[in-house]
């Protein structure tokens, strides 16, 4: 694969993230690319009617999807890549609209996830999610953006906190609540954030209900370096890989197994959600695409014993700065390929057999693979795909796309190591894992 190719990659990963500011926009624009790819909607509430060769997909929460490919009704098994939607941010509370002095308005906000905070400040910011409206029958979900630089979280002055270059703890309720408007003749706009949601939606707003609101970076993603060998983007962990694991879905031709694009929700809180890892979610689709093809139970965990699931969550890469943070001899750098990640108290699913699955499925795909572990002395995070196998357990692999500067509202990895995952989850998804006895196993396709 030439740069421009690594190029033009990065630039459509870039357009993918630029249009979903939130967990619920990345969902609706994976839809709207499979709908144009012919897939079919399904509803969890209504009775699926499946065909073989027929492609379709289901979401959960507007904020979860999980896409499949049946290419017969004697399929072999399932074939995975697993990632999930959210990223760290601020999500903006009820009631939000704080009066300073008679001068300003600031909004309520609380933290998402585990961030970085600093790199919120001093930058422009915006409002994106969705709101809930009242209809004539019940309820239903608007997605809103405000499309305009809107917000400032405000750095304190040097002059006023001498020491803050030797160490800072940013304190959420004080620190990082946004600059939104002044006060005109000492009184809030009777508008306000209301109106702003209000104009976007369309909708009356004695007919909005309630909210899921959340500030995003408005910075765009770029491609930059002496040989523009990098990108720099926001909620790179985990679009990337949601981006990487679509395209290469798209792109596949299932065989024997069905080929599975899921994405889930609430990874950066703990997946505890119904629409995160820990939920019913993926198995429920299996199950019932199993069901669908007029196959038994028996058949169902015989197919599970064939199937194969990638834990797609992106890794850390070794940074210029702090070399030394990173393990001594497991050291995954930019542009250099898909990072497999291990860890030995589990909090990645990757064992000896996962790993070498993968690395035949990279071999496949002819692109380069890296390792990591954690220093020992040093506490990692986790992902999603040991949580999933409490629900389903399937042979899993974690991996990712190596970056810098993780849980930022900027993001820094390399242009080749996406296109790498897209020819990596093409493969995945056109090949099966087949294991015809205990110990033995085989990529066919």
């Amino acid at each position: 694969m030439n740069k421009d190719k690594y190029i033009q990659v990065s630039r459509e990963l870039i357009d993918f993230i630029d249009r979903s500011p939130s967990c619920f926009h990345a969902v609706a624009n994976m839809a709207e690319e499979l709908e144009a790819a012919g897939f079919i909607c399904l509803q969890e509430g209504r009775k699926w009617e499946l065909q073989a060769g027929q492609g379709y997909y289901v979401t959960r929460n507007g904020s979860a999807l999980i896409a499949f490919n049946i290419p017969r009704k004697d399929f072999a098994g399932y074939q995975i890549m697993a990632s999930h939607s959210d990223s760290p941010v601020f999500k903006i509370k009820h009631n939000a609209e704080i009066q300073v002095d008679k001068k300003y308005v600031k909004l309520n906000v609380e933290k998402y996830g585990g961030m970085l905070c600093a790199p919120w400040l001093d930058r422009p910011l915006s409002v994106a999610g969705r709101i809930v409206v009242r209809t004539q029958n019940g309820a239903e979900i608007r997605l809103v953006n405000i499309d305009r630089d809107l917000l400032v979280i405000p750095n304190l002055a040097i002059h006023m906190n001498r020491s803050v270059n030797e160490g800072y703890e940013w304190n959420a309720q004080q620190d990082m609540l946004p600059l939104f408007a002044e006060c005109e003749n000492g009184k809030k706009d009777a508008g306000g954030l209301l109106a702003l949601i209000v104009a976007e939606a369309g909708v009356e707003a004695e007919a909005i209900l309630d909210t899921d609101l959340f500030l995003y970076n408005r910075m765009k993603g770029t491609v930059l370096g002496v040989n523009q060998e990098f990108i720099a983007c926001s909620r790179l962990d985990d679009l990337a890989c949601a981006f990487a694991s679509l395209k290469g879905f798209l792109a596949a031709e299932p065989g024997k197994s069905v080929a599975v694009h899921c994405v889930l929700d609430n990874e950066e809180v703990g997946s505890t959600t119904r629409q995160g890892a820990a939920s019913t979610f993926l198995k429920d689709v299996l199950q019932r695409i199993n069901a669908g093809m007029g196959r038994s139970e028996e058949a169902y965990l015989t197919a599970l014993n064939a199937s194969f699931m990638v834990s797609a969550d992106n890794a850390h890469g070794v940074h210029p700065n702090h070399a030394d943070k990173a393990d001594p001899t497991n050291r995954p750098y930019l542009n250099e390929g898909i990072v497999i990640k291990y860890s030995a108290n589990q909090k990645y699913t990757t064992d000896a057999v996962s790993g070498a699955l993968f690395r035949l499925i990279c071999d496949q795909a002819g692109v380069p693979y890296q390792t990591f572990h954690n220093r020992s002395d040093m506490l990692g995070g986790s992902t999603l795909g040991n949580i999933s196998n409490t629900q389903v357990a399937l042979n899993t692999v974690d991996i990712g796309l190596p970056q810098l500067a993780m849980h930022s509202p900027y993001e820094t990895a390399g242009i080749k190591d996406t296109a790498c995952l897209v020819a990596a989850a093409r493969v995945l998804f056109e090949y099966s894992v087949q294991a015809p006895g205990d110990g033995i196993y085989q990529l066919q396709k």
